[in-house]
């Protein structure tokens, strides 16, 4: 890169240590609730042995989900607050698409997404309108399986927190039924997951402004004049 090039770019902080926090955090625990919540579904035989003690491997899952479950839950609330004291990157505006420029934004990221266009415009230097707002979908789903499986805790636990959460098994119609929208809603996070891992790396490709290594150390890339309309 030429010095006339290395004057274009900006190296712009746009993800603070407590969303990258939150990132990787969220990321660790809802891969184990995942697995433990499958193997919980659908429990298998791993061993066999004659001494009941030798057997415990599924209380062992079990409390990997709760503990995670935990983990995940205040995990999410610490991310909901920084969404109101955050920076400008890290705020709520960035999620809900309210101004026609956020939807314009959406239309042209699916085209490139989807259609597989050049991208016509610079899109935002944080995440761009269609992430912000399927990010947004997720917050619901995240809130959406802490209640169902808070609830479903509370038939087993006779402590404080989890029986906050009682009220959503009659509300649902019963124990069975919040038990299978909770299962319906990992395959949600399981599709999430494959498709924003591919999608990572393919804004990584085409745009070229360090999007994968920003979650790391917080930087992305910016020309000059892009960054300025991008705080328009």
């Amino acid at each position: 890169m030429t010095a006339e090039q290395k004057a274009l770019y900006n190296r712009v902080y746009v993800w603070e240590f407590p969303v990258r926090l939150y990132h990787w955090l969220n990321g660790i625990t809802v891969t184990l609730l995942i697995i433990s919540g499958f193997l919980i579904g659908n429990p298998i035989r791993l061993f066999y042995a004659n001494e009941a003690y030798q057997q415990y491997w599924f209380g062992t899952v079990r409390f990997i989900h709760f503990v995670s479950a935990y983990i995940f839950f205040f995990n999410f609330l610490v991310r909901i607050y920084w969404g109101f004291v955050g920076n400008t990157f890290a705020r709520w505006s960035n999620f809900i698409p309210l101004k026609k420029k956020q939807w314009r934004e959406i239309g042209q990221v699916l085209k490139v997404d989807i259609l597989l266009a050049d991208p016509s415009e610079r899109m935002s230097v944080g995440h761009n309108s269609l992430a912000g707002f399927v990010y947004f979908l997720t917050f619901l789903a995240f809130a959406f399986q802490s209640l169902t499986g808070f609830a479903l805790y509370s038939a087993n636990s006779t402590s404080f927190f989890p029986r906050l959460f009682t009220w959503v098994i009659p509300l649902f119609g019963g124990d069975m039924a919040v038990r299978q929208w909770h299962h319906v809603f990992m395959w949600f996070f399981i599709v999430f997951i494959i498709i924003h891992l591919y999608l990572v790396f393919y804004h990584d490709y085409i745009e070229g402004r360090g999007t994968t290594s920003s979650m790391v150390g917080g930087w992305k890339f910016e020309k000059d004049e892009d960054l300025k309309n991008s705080n328009d």
